[in-house]
């Protein structure tokens, strides 16, 4: 049978994603984000974060259909996870735009129209969460329905008003929140990281109207006596699982993006200065001490204080005039200012280890250069090491007699 001849149901019974797979994505979220949260807990925007992660994480272990099974049996109410799975949904609905409200206005922003908009949200979705379990004790649903309880009791009374009611209070807060964060996302100004978290945050919260919208139209079919209820059963459920994996993402990247970054430029600093490490280790026959559980900042920390430690003895061999004209020939080589600098150093540096070999300690008249500049450009030195040629080609320029050198302006 080809795929044109299935109904909608067999078609897209293959197309599924195990909502713990989501559970999963957002736990490891909340796992990121938790020493933060504990840390700084009197900060309200990083609560509401964490609230956020964990009635997401709760709604999607509720909804599975062995879970919801499992709360029946115990409370031995059938369907009684329906006003449950609703009230948490509904709870990260308010979240979502207490978070948002929070992250967008800053934490500065203690307004009486930001505190307005809170209490407003807080006092409605309270008020959702409330009506949903009257309703539900109102109605009469003895039939236990694990996938397909929407469209099942869609026509009965107070059923239909509370699955109503928490599709519309889902809908409108995505809607809300998905304006709001496409709008922040547009503006200037933002980390590239932040900019791509918001992208992956709005995405997710477009996919949660799309679930919105299928569930709807399903439970809409049914009151007019027709049958879509494969849009509720088989297509909402992998909808709203993409869309929880792109919240978390939303979540995550701006904070492991960020962190990440900063561990590579950590790592590359470290390597960037590998040359001139192991030059200095020629002049003082030693190195930094191998620590095992050193932490890359630590690691980088030592071999810049290594480093440092080496070229202040060795800077007072360091031939000044040598250093300024390495410096004309690196300019007229071609190479730009910071580039040309840093080559002097390194053929000054160079030299100054030779000299130290000749006469181990300069004159006491001697007057060594100013090594700010040096002890502060280790790393573009670093650099210019890992191009031999070029420091060679500058250092011959720089000792051919000064009349075959032209001048540089």
């Amino acid at each position: 049978m080809t795929p044109l001849a299935l109904n909608p149901t067999e078609f897209l019974s293959g197309f599924y994603i195990s909502f713990w797979i989501p559970t999963a994505v957002l736990t490891a979220a909340l796992v990121i984000k938790l020493p933060t949260i504990i840390r700084l807990w009197r900060d309200p925007l990083l609560r509401a974060v964490g609230g956020l992660l964990l009635l997401a994480c709760a709604v999607f272990v509720f909804v599975t259909p062995s879970t919801i099974a499992w709360t029946n049996r115990v409370t031995g109410v059938p369907n009684i996870s329906a006003p449950w799975c609703y009230s948490l949904l509904t709870a990260f609905c308010g979240s979502c735009l207490l978070l948002i409200i929070a992250w967008r206005n800053g934490l500065a922003d203690r307004s009486a129209a930001t505190r307005r908009a809170m209490r407003w949200v807080v006092c409605v979705y309270s008020g959702v969460i409330a009506s949903l379990w009257v309703l539900f004790a109102l109605a009469d649903a003895p039939v236990e329905r694990l996938r397909d309880l929407d469209t099942y009791y869609a026509n009965t009374p107070f059923m239909r008003e509370e699955i109503l009611l928490y599709l519309v209070a889902h809908a409108v807060a995505c809607l809300i929140t998905s304006k709001l964060i496409w709008s922040w996302a547009r503006t200037d100004g933002l980390d590239a990281w932040l900019r791509w978290g918001l992208r992956l945050l709005g995405a997710g919260y477009v996919l949660n109207l799309v679930f919105d919208t299928f569930k709807l139209v399903a439970v809409a079919a049914r009151w007019t006596g027709r049958n879509l209820d494969w849009l509720s059963t088989n297509l909402a459920p992998p909808v709203a699982a993409l869309s929880a994996i792109l919240v978390a993402a939303g979540f995550i990247l701006p904070h492991a993006g960020q962190y990440l970054h900063d561990r590579w430029r950590v790592r590359l600093a470290h390597h960037e200065l590998r040359p001139l490490y192991q030059l200095m280790r020629t002049v003082n026959g030693g190195g930094v001490p191998l620590v095992l559980h050193a932490t890359a900042e630590l690691r980088l920390t030592r071999r810049e204080t290594f480093i440092r430690d080496v070229l202040l003895p060795l800077v007072r061999h360091i031939d000044t005039d040598l250093s300024r004209r390495s410096y004309d020939a690196a300019l007229d080589l071609g190479h730009p200012p910071e580039r040309a600098n840093a080559l002097a150093a390194a053929v000054g540096i160079l030299d100054a280890i030779e000299a130290r070999s000749r006469t181990p300690e300069p004159p006491e008249t001697a007057v060594g250069p100013d090594t700010t500049n040096l002890l502060r450009e280790i790393g573009a030195v670093s650099r210019a090491l890992r191009h031999p040629d070029d420091i060679e080609a500058v250092r011959t320029r720089a000792a051919a007699p000064a009349e075959s050198v032209p001048v540089h302006e």
